[in-house]
């Protein structure tokens, strides 16, 4: 992440962000016609060139002595002593911070380790609290018809590894208003009381005496979300009665 302080009074370590880095990586350090080097200060796009000798990163702010030199990650880092500012400043403003590299910073990602390690806690928690009906609503919508051939302990065990695995997806299901319409979707579904055509693409009724299209799930939609969604609107709310009518019969 790009700081726009100028804190260069430590030693600081920067790493690659490709998952596998090279032995060797040149990083670009000047601005050229062919490869434009720029930051953009608010007003106006600046040149960057790393020179050792200068107090600058900032082209326009070096004497005609600049000596260029090579910025090289080994085995996907690079460590620069505080005793070269100049070098810290330019990777600082260079516009491959944060996309092609990034300044290791323990305190930060312990940080942010924590944070995503608490957020896994507090899916778990909550996944293990659910009610029995709550839970089935959850593994309906996450698993499907399959729920009805599993045990107790079989939904609490999956339910508990797919909040580990997608805690944020998870949390935001468990608090979603819709879940219930869309557990009534698949048992729908389960009672053939809807069928999916075309594909899936399209969504009919299938009742003894309706067997019209209700709807045609968008590209890339959840069938189950765009159902629930229309069930619910002033358009489908006759059709969730007739539906919820079928069921209880």
């Amino acid at each position: 992440m790009k700081n726009t302080k100028k804190n260069v009074s430590e030693d600081k370590v920067y790493v690659l962000k490709r998952s596998s880095a090279p032995l060797t990586y040149m990083l670009s350090s000047r601005n050229t016609r062919r490869s434009p080097l720029l930051y953009f200060d608010g007003e106006a796009n600046k040149p960057l060139r790393y020179a050792r000798n200068q107090q600058s990163p900032f082209e326009d702010e070096q004497d005609g002595n600049a000596i260029i030199e090579p910025i090289l990650f080994e085995e996907g880092f690079l460590r620069v002593p505080k005793t070269n500012p100049v070098l810290q400043s330019f990777l600082n403003y260079h516009p491959g911070n944060g996309e092609i590299f990034d300044e290791v910073n323990n305190e930060r990602d312990a940080t942010e380790e924590f944070d995503v390690m608490n957020f896994e806690l507090d899916a778990q928690l909550l996944a293990r609290d659910l009610t029995l009906t709550k839970l089935e609503s959850i593994a309906r919508v996450l698993y499907g018809v399959k729920v009805e051939k599993m045990t107790t302990p079989e939904l609490k065990r999956d339910v508990l590894i797919y909040a580990k695995k997608e805690p944020k997806d998870f949390i935001n299901l468990v608090n979603d208003p819709m879940l219930e319409l869309q557990d009534k979707v698949v048992r729908f579904f389960s009672a053939s009381l809807l069928s999916l055509r075309n594909k899936n693409k399209d969504v009919y009724f299938n009742l003894k005496q309706n067997k019209s299209k209700m709807l045609t799930i968008p590209f890339g939609e959840d069938p189950n979300y765009i159902i629930a969604s229309y069930l619910q609107s002033d358009e489908g709310i006759e059709s969730l009665k007739l539906l919820e009518n079928k069921m209880k019969k």
